[in-house]
């Protein structure tokens, strides 16, 4: 498992929730912090070689603080730390091609609910040949919440295919309840209808949309039968009913692009919204196909 380090309070809520994890499942913990080196402007300035040396130390301070939040959390987690010179996400891509996971932090949600999701985090989340797990920390809190039920977006589409996956597995694993939930959105419909002069059966609709949903699950549940399912069809937008489920919700899972996304869109609206707003854990389920 492999945690992106930058020295904020964020990384290492993330460090700590990833060692947890990486305890548990009897996974080594790879720490990584990178100096940026983008366009060799490091090497311009004047005392290069001091400067250098400065930057080297202190991406080591960094990582032997992150190694001491990790030990506080599971001691007897195998830990590994690299210091790499080169852009992040070139360093971050690299390490995912074996990594089980890929974890990175994110700022707390600003007042009203809002942040800005950095570029980095949303192109690793999008290009990752790994899951890349999100990890948000609230305010005066040193870990995310470790109670509630996984939650998971299922929409029918290859991506949330992999995302249930890895839900049933998270949910074992942490044993806690599993939220499916599957979601509808008939304004389409219903214009269309109004303009043709059909009336649009919502309950029939709905009733479709509940079987797709257990056709999704069927073979899953089967696979765990230790995980309680519970099955949830709404109607609305993917990212806000997700979003309210994840309040109370110990960790979100997403594919990385559903059914409604572009084609050559490699991270969908609703995945970009949730790892925006979501305050739990959230992990964008990818299975290294390709962009």
């Amino acid at each position: 498992m492999v945690v992106g380090i930058d020295g904020s309070e964020e990384a290492l809520a993330a460090v700590r929730w990833a060692a947890a994890i990486a305890a548990g499942r009897h996974r080594r913990l790879v720490l990584v912090h990178v100096v940026d080196d983008l366009l060799g402007y490091h090497r311009a300035l004047p005392l290069r070689e001091n400067m250098h040396e400065a930057m080297r130390e202190r991406g080591h301070r960094l990582l032997g603080h992150a190694r001491d939040a990790a030990r506080e959390v599971a001691p007897d987690v195998e830990i590994a730390t690299r210091l790499r010179w080169d852009t992040v996400p070139a360093v971050l891509l690299g390490e995912a091609a074996s990594a089980a996971l890929l974890v990175l932090g994110t700022p707390q949600l600003r007042p009203l609910g809002r942040i800005l999701v950095g570029s980095v985090t949303t192109a690793l989340a999008a290009h990752a040949p790994c899951p890349v797990a999100v990890v948000r920390t609230h305010t005066g809190e040193q870990a995310p919440p470790a109670t509630g039920p996984v939650v998971v977006g299922v929409d029918g589409s290859a991506a949330s295919e992999h995302a249930v996956e890895l839900a049933f597995q998270e949910a074992s694993w942490r044993g806690a309840p599993l939220v499916a939930l599957h979601t509808w959105n008939d304004e389409f419909l219903a214009a269309v209808f109004a303009e043709t002069g059909w009336e649009l059966d919502r309950p029939e609709v709905e009733e479709h949309e509940r079987e797709l949903l257990a056709q999704r699950l069927a073979g899953w549940q089967e696979k765990y039968p230790d995980v309680t399912v519970h099955r949830l069809v709404t109607r609305g937008r993917p990212a806000d009913r997700l979003l309210e489920q994840a309040e109370s919700a110990q960790l979100l899972v997403v594919g990385s692009r559903g059914r409604g996304g572009f084609t050559g869109m490699v991270l969908g609206s609703t995945s970009q919204a949730v790892m925006a707003h979501a305050r739990c854990p959230v992990i964008v389920a990818r299975r290294g196909e390709p962009d």
